[in-house]
């Protein structure tokens, strides 16, 4: 579906929403000075009328985007008119100011945006509620896919709500946009949405959920995860740690394999190889939830298996990680998860899963309190308003105005075929929202967010501080 006539259209409203705006504006101006003749106000507007005929045809780029933002739709709907307040967001959220901070004093420029191409596997521009895309290079399966299908299902979710933007989007695994790159010169950073972030990497963090390696959407698998949850009780579970995964991503996992208990050694760990070109089979998510204890590990980077993970009620043990993506940072140690040292893998996941069962209701309570995080924080309604709030507070930083480029193109709500069809057909928006996007928390300042991060540090210590003194 090819659409790139639309170029240098008014931000998020037709030419008649255009001029009804100017007619308003100067209708305004009017009756605070009466003793103006009608004639004028006639020919002021016929002026504006014209003018907006012809900018929609010129290079507005130097305009920003401040004036755009009058054309999206309010967060309000019938519920919140009637006096009904939205639901406020996970704490999570305020992570989408941390990571647009960079750009925070500079604004997002054309040039910043063509800078993060040379990264990029495609650019995405929404114009007036309608995606355009362009396409860089080869994706790994079909994270490209169902990335885009998330953002048309956004679009039909909340209709007129998501603003006039463009972007580049980056599916490898790591994240690529280094700090070290940028010490001397902050004004050039280019803006580069991908699913993880690191402390070294300016990288813009954006949800994802698209199924890849026979993984069902998220919005599906959820429910079957709750499910599954329900077959074994905690204390009738094996008391062991629990991994499945491809140990030959990533030195973690690498490492990770060796904890396997054997003749030498009980580590209370049972890690299991899957070789993904052998096929999915017994790859059930949904029937893994067996185990007291799962371990999360990172491969090349991050994983899409943290949730996965989370969601079973076992205590979560999850080794040092070095990566986050949209929702980890909002996790506590030994509030939804227990800490493992990466220097001591084996020793700390033997320590843990004693510790666990010799105080199985602390244990239980930390697994319960992991799988309350997801299922009521990683709904999947919550996982399009991250996605909205994210580019809503991305699109108010740019200094020029999106225009559709000329190799562009508009993206179909295509439904394509076999597994892709499928899964599209899961994660269909069947209607727009009948409730508004939850309300965000205002963002950190300083002394909160180091407030946060020695918490977390702390309780990592004293966790670490009982492995050392075998503390019960």
């Amino acid at each position: 579906m090819v659409d790139i006539t639309g170029g240098g259209g008014e931000c998020g409203s037709a030419f008649p929403a255009g001029v009804s705006r100017k007619q308003a504006y100067f209708s305004g101006m009017l009756m605070k000075n009466p003793g103006i003749p009608i004639f004028l106000s006639v020919f002021l507007v016929t002026l504006f009328v014209t003018a907006d005929i012809f900018t929609r045809w010129v290079d507005v780029s130097s305009i920003t985007a401040q004036f755009c933002q009058k054309d999206i739709l309010p967060f309000e709907n019938s519920e919140t008119t009637n006096n009904s307040t939205p639901e406020s967001c996970p704490e999570y959220f305020r992570w989408i100011n941390e990571d647009l901070k960079p750009w925070k004093h500079t604004g997002i420029t054309n040039e910043m945006v063509k800078k993060a191409r040379e990264k990029a596997h495609f650019r995405l521009i929404i114009i007036d509620g309608r995606l355009y895309m362009e396409k860089y290079g080869y994706v790994f399966q079909t994270r490209d896919v169902f990335t885009i299908w998330g953002i048309l299902q956004l679009l039909e979710l909340y209709p007129g709500k998501v603003p006039d933007l463009d972007l580049m989007f980056t599916c490898h695994d790591w994240p690529l946009v280094r700090k070290s790159s940028y010490h001397d010169n902050t004004s050039v950073i280019p803006p580069l949405f991908h699913y993880c972030g690191d402390d070294l990497t300016y990288d813009i963090v954006f949800p994802d959920w698209s199924p890849e390696v026979n993984i069902l959407p998220w919005v599906k698998l959820s429910k079957e995860l709750e499910e599954g949850n329900q077959r074994q009780k905690w204390m009738e579970r094996e008391p062991f740690a629990y991994w499945k995964g491809n140990t030959r991503t990533g030195r973690a996992r690498k490492d990770l394999a060796k904890c396997n208990s054997n003749d030498k050694h009980e580590w209370n760990a049972r890690i299991h190889h899957l070789d993904w070109k052998k096929g999915f089979n017994d790859t059930d998510l949904a029937s893994q939830c067996t185990h007291r204890y799962k371990i999360y590990v990172e491969g090349n980077t991050w994983s899409v298996s943290e949730k996965y993970i989370l969601a079973c009620d076992s205590m979560s043990l999850v080794v040092t990680p070095h990566y986050y993506d949209f929702f980890s940072r909002g996790l506590i140690p030994t509030v939804h998860y227990w800490p493992i040292n990466e220097k001591n893998k084996c020793s700390s996941i033997k320590f843990a899963v004693d510790w666990g069962n010799k105080n199985t209701d602390k244990a239980q309570e930390i697994g319960r309190r992991g799988s309350e995080f997801v299922k009521k924080e990683l709904q999947m309604n919550l996982v399009y308003d991250y996605m909205l709030h994210l580019l809503t507070e991305y699109s108010k930083l740019f200094k020029y105005r999106p225009v559709i480029t000329k190799n562009a193109v508009e993206v179909c709500s295509c439904l394509g075929k076999d597994m892709v069809k499928e899964y599209k057909e899961l994660s269909k928006v069947k209607a727009p929202s009948q409730a508004s996007p939850c309300t965000m928390h205002p963002p950190y300042d300083d002394h909160q967010l180091q407030a946060l991060q020695n918490l977390k540090l702390n309780l990592i210590k004293q966790v670490e501080f009982w492995e050392a003194t075998r503390h019960d």
